[in-house]
């Protein structure tokens, strides 16, 4: 998987991120790539990557032992929004959750996103859930 292609994708979800070296940034890249139950999916054109998602099975002992599913960092770069690629992108990642077991998919979204609030209601996820956070020390909230 193209390393920097990736990073520059991931600039189109988060302009201004925390630091982090390039040394981390391929560590971290490299154990996402191997840690089980993770699938980082990447739409390509032409040899761009031009948009992404992560995500996560996850195991579980209720539901009948059934996994369930997070979707994270769903972006889609900019010029090439509106094209349809993230829509399929996301139905490929919850394809994928579903032929892997897992009863249910789940995301979270900032709370005033309305441009992705949209987005995901066109693809038939619902507003089923209140969802909680807390930040470590350092990492103040994104609105």
């Amino acid at each position: 998987m193209d390393f920097a292609g990736y990073r520059e994708l991931l600039r189109h979800l988060i302009n201004e991120d925390y630091p982090a070296s390039e040394e981390l940034q391929r560590q971290t890249f490299d154990a996402m790539l191997h840690h089980p139950g993770l699938t980082i999916l990447l739409a390509v054109v032409d040899g761009i990557p031009v948009s992404t998602c992560t995500l996560a099975v996850i195991p579980n002992l209720t539901r009948g032992c059934a996994s369930y599913a997070q979707i994270k960092n769903v972006v889609t770069h900019r010029a090439w929004r509106g094209r349809g690629i993230g829509r399929t992108l996301m139905r490929a990642a919850v394809d994928t959750a579903f032929a892997e077991g897992c009863y249910k998919v789940m995301l979270m979204s900032g709370a005033t996103n309305n441009e992705a609030h949209r987005f995901y209601d066109e693809l038939g996820f619902s507003r089923t859930k209140t969802a909680f956070e807390l930040r470590a020390p350092g990492y103040p909230p994104r609105r």
